[in-house]
């Protein structure tokens, strides 16, 4: 077996991975990257931009079939499920080359391909073939799809969203499991393309919501062009002649159904890509689902005495926030502590932010109000400010008036806090509050921004004057609010 050392060893390669290297190669020429799969990061082959050019195919549709309400007569629409897929999947490969080409930038001494996993704490093994040892370690393995054993029964008939994008032709029916940001976006999208679609979830979650209000309202809205049960009775899924038949009750009258589907779409959740690593031998402090504890500023994970470690965990493989920006963020951290063990650094972490490109949008910045009150110890310190959008006149004009946003502050000091968004285009809204957070505006100082006429934003500035009119002023406020404090 070949002996190879290295200062700084990376395993994974996608968007965390890639940017630990960047970060790392600023201070070390010694490091080591080590890929098992292809190259090309989950957001370019399966996840982010794949979906958006479904997603946009299926707005096309939607806008043409609902072009009537503007005095436009289309008289047929027909969706080529052919032309439709060839369109996604060489737009998709274009992404793919890009992050491709990108890897042509790292020098081959750098990389190594295959699988690794730890025999003890500084040391790799490479598919059985390189023995690698490494002053420091950062695992940013990803994750992978999961679903429950009920789904097992489709057989070959079950997916994952890694296999949507890999279809030449749209298919007739689909039936997905879980609405959370993968399942409505995707079923969203495959409704609106003609394919039959029913989706089914547990508990009644939807998307990201935590507001109670704004999962009714979003509940309702999708239910009025798809059909969503987010808290399903499924009795049993099962293979059937070329299809799955799925028994369930009906979500209105309650009435026990059996419908038959050519695929059922696994979107239940995802688990870190750690336990092919012999995660065990790595020393770690390893939490209830065996993923490595570590402090998310530094991204370095504990050893078995709870102590610093020179391994460092970053994206999807912490299971702490798996979106494309954290991932970035936390392999810029990693990768630059690794490279200095005696000088490990507090890295900057912006605040929470997530967008889910269904039709109306769905958004949270900052921490859910519930959240929050538990921050604050349950104190009454949480200021709330609401707003819709059913008569707000630019989603009016648009045709889109469907959305509710909620807002958050702190009694005393008028600090902005976050915000739960559905409706029109919040995308942009979204990445305007998450600015105001980051810099810790009021919600005066917000108020006192110019806001254009007529822009969905005329929207926020109400839901911010609803919350500053429902703000508690004062000196004894302020305190008392400060006393609580939101901790860290």
């Amino acid at each position: 077996m070949q002996q190879r050392n290295a200062k700084i060893a990376i395993i994974g390669a996608g968007s965390a991975g890639l940017s630990a290297w960047h970060a790392a190669r600023k201070h070390t020429d010694d490091v080591v990257l080590i890929e098992a799969n292809n190259y090309g990061t989950t957001c370019a082959r399966v996840g982010c931009m794949p979906s958006k050019l479904l997603i946009a195919a299926a707005n096309a549709a939607h806008s043409a079939r609902k072009a009537n309400m503007f005095g436009i007569n289309v008289n047929e629409i027909g969706i080529n499920g052919q032309a439709v897929m060839e369109r996604v999947k060489k737009e998709r490969d274009r992404f793919v080359g890009n992050v491709l080409k990108s890897m042509k930038t790292i020098p081959a001494s750098h990389q190594l391909h295959g699988h690794a996993r730890f025999i003890d704490p500084q040391t790799l093994v490479i598919d059985e073939k390189i023995r690698l040892t490494a002053e420091a370690i950062i695992i940013a393995t990803g994750s992978r799809p999961s679903w429950p054993k009920l789904l097992e029964g489709a057989g070959d008939r079950l997916i994952i969203n890694d296999d949507v994008f890999n279809w030449d032709t749209l298919p007739e029916s689909i039936a997905v499991v879980g609405p959370g940001v993968i399942g409505m976006e995707l079923g969203q999208a495959l409704s609106r393309l003609g394919v039959r679609t029913r989706t089914f979830g547990v508990g009644g979650a939807i998307g990201p919501f935590q507001s109670e209000t704004l999962r009714q309202l979003a509940d309702e809205t999708f239910n009025r062009e798809l059909y969503l049960d987010a808290d399903a009775s499924l009795d049993s899924i099962e293979r059937s002649d070329g299809a799955v038949a799925i028994t369930f009750n009906e979500r209105d009258s309650g009435e026990k159904l059996t419908e038959t589907f050519d695929y059922v779409l696994a979107a239940t959740g995802r688990r870190p890509n750690v336990d092919q690593l012999d995660i065990e031998q790595a020393g770690l402090k390893l939490n209830e689902h065996g993923v490595p504890e570590f402090n998310r500023f530094t991204l370095q994970c504990l050893n078995a005495q709870s102590a610093p470690s020179h391994i460092f965990i970053a994206g999807d493989a912490n299971q702490s926030v798996p979106l494309l920006h954290e991932a970035i963020t936390e392999g810029k951290i990693a990768g630059r502590n690794a490279a200095f063990l005696d000088d490990v650094q507090v890295g900057q972490r912006n605040v929470p932010l997530a967008i889910v490109f269904t039709e109306p949008q769905m958004a949270i910045v900052g921490e859910s109000r519930a959240t929050l009150n538990t921050r604050y110890g349950g104190c009454d310190c949480i200021a709330l400010g609401t707003v819709s959008f059913a008569e707000q006149g630019r989603a009016l004009v648009m045709g889109e008036h469907h959305g509710y946003f909620e807002l958050y502050a702190e009694h005393g000091s008028g600090q902005f806090l976050g915000a739960e968004l559905f409706g029109p285009h919040v995308e942009h809204m979204a990445h305007l509050l998450a600015w105001c957070l980051e810099q810790k505006l009021t919600v005066g100082q917000m108020l006192a921004m110019p806001f254009y006429h007529p822009v969905l934003e005329e929207g926020l500035r109400s839901g911010l004057r609803d919350l500053q009119a429902s703000l508690q002023q004062g000196a004894a406020i302020t305190e008392r609010c400060m006393e609580c404090g939101p901790g860290d």
